[in-house]
């Protein structure tokens, strides 16, 4: 298969499917390299094609539905499988996470996590792989965006994240300066 006519089949794929495909699977159907598939993906990236690479894989991602909010934490790495739990417990997706970088500006990691399940597959991946929480660059500080069904699933995020002493409210930040 011709390299246009691979990624127009990929971005078909995307298209075509709600949840993430690894670099791998791509790969496995195209019969070849990873490599090659990330290359794919930059330059339709570099295209305008909206795809973007969560922990699980390629994904094109909708608007997210329902009431899209921010929280601010901080927390060790020891406290992120508690506090994704916390949040995808309420009903809400976690869709990134945001740090303020000195060099870089603002750095965000997409995650798309909407169930215990994700977020363990997400913790497993970050053991396997040695990976650090993007937080560990802030002193812990960081943002999360969040897609809830409604007000009320946001508000109990809030009350269970600050009965968990890692939401970082106003006065928080100005205590801290």
């Amino acid at each position: 298969m011709h390299a246009d006519a691979r990624r127009q089949a990929i971005l078909e794929q995307l298209r075509q499917t709600r949840t993430p495909v690894s670099a791998a699977a791509l790969a496995a159907r195209f019969s070849v390299s990873r490599q090659i598939i990330v290359g794919d993906v930059a330059l339709l990236r570099a295209a305008g094609e909206n795809i973007s690479a969560t922990p699980r894989g390629y994904v094109i991602l909708p608007s997210p539905a329902g009431l899209v909010r921010r929280v601010a934490c901080r927390h060790d790495a020891a406290g992120m499988g508690d506090e994704l739990n916390a949040m995808v417990d309420q009903g809400c997706t976690v869709l990134d996470v945001i740090v303020e970088h000195p060099v870089y500006g603002q750095l965000t990691g997409p995650l798309q996590l909407s169930n215990r399940y994700e977020v363990a597959q997400f913790l497993r991946r970050c053991r396997e792989f040695g990976a650090r929480p993007l937080s560990d660059l802030t002193g812990g500080i960081h943002l999360h965006t969040l897609a809830c069904p409604g007000e009320d699933a946001f508000a109990r995020v809030q009350r269970t994240l600050e009965k968990m002493e890692i939401l970082v409210t106003g006065q928080e930040c100005e205590n801290h300066h």
